[in-house]
């Protein structure tokens, strides 16, 4: 999920959740860290992730990488982001396949299938068509799957999530079980309220695809997690496509 605060850690302990991933867009990894140990409780562990953004604009691919030590920026080359999250033994899963110009193909998700554990097979955000490829590209290459609300809004927390065997409660733990690929199942709610929350967050995607992209190429300045940015000390700076 994208939001954080009081609201969605109980919202998601109201669903029975006690794990929630937090990957907010454009955050660097020691704020995601600071936020996830503060809204943590006894009931909800909040983890956190990076959805890196590899490529340029015009051709992203989107990775959501768990158990990062370092900060990995947005904008460098899709091998390059690959490169780093092995070197720091990360869990490596790709969110909603195939989905507009944001995400790995079903070639990509062939040809790379031995350095990903996952592939989103529910986003509570798509409808079904969009979510039956993601189903079909991990069948097609033996992946296992993950479900996730994908909520950018509150009250998308909640609708959708997956659930393993074992206990994932920590971060640690749930990088294990998604490496090791352990049994889990998707689990997602049905019903009307559910589905007029996927109508309010495709809507809140347009906005984020058109003023919010605009106000980021345009009038934001340098992102927090451009590979450019001082706080990466140049680390990135030959793989950068920016």
């Amino acid at each position: 999920m994208k939001v954080l605060d009081e609201r969605v850690v109980e919202r998601a302990r109201q669903s029975g959740i006690d794990a929630l991933v937090y990957a907010p867009h454009f955050t660097r990894l020691p704020e995601i860290r600071e936020r996830a140990e503060r809204f943590s409780t006894e009931d909800v562990t909040v983890v956190p992730a990076r959805e890196v953004f590899t490529g340029d604009w015009g051709n992203r691919r989107h990775l959501l990488a768990v158990g990062l030590d370092d900060p990995v920026p947005d904008f460098i080359t899709f091998e390059a982001a690959l490169a780093e999250f092995d070197r720091q033994g990360a869990a490596v899963l790709v969110p909603h396949p195939e989905f507009m110009n944001v995400s790995l193909t079903r070639a990509e998700a062939g040809a790379y299938r031995d350095r990903i554990d996952a592939v989103e097979a529910y986003n509570a955000k798509l409808f079904g068509r969009q979510n039956d490829r993601g189903r079909r590209i991990a069948e097609a290459f033996d992946l296992p799957t993950f479900g996730s609300s994908y909520a950018h809004l509150h009250g998308t927390v909640g609708t959708a999530w997956t659930e393993f065997e074992d206990d994932v409660r920590g971060e640690e733990a749930l990088v294990t079980a998604l490496k090791e690929r352990r049994s889990r199942t998707v689990v997602r709610r049905r019903d009307p309220a559910t589905r007029l929350r996927r109508l309010v967050e495709f809507a809140h995607l347009g906005y984020e695809n058109s003023w919010g992209k605009l106000d980021r190429l345009l009038l934001s300045g340098m992102e927090a997690t451009h590979p450019r940015h001082i706080a990466y000390d140049g680390r990135f700076d030959d793989v950068a496509v920016y």
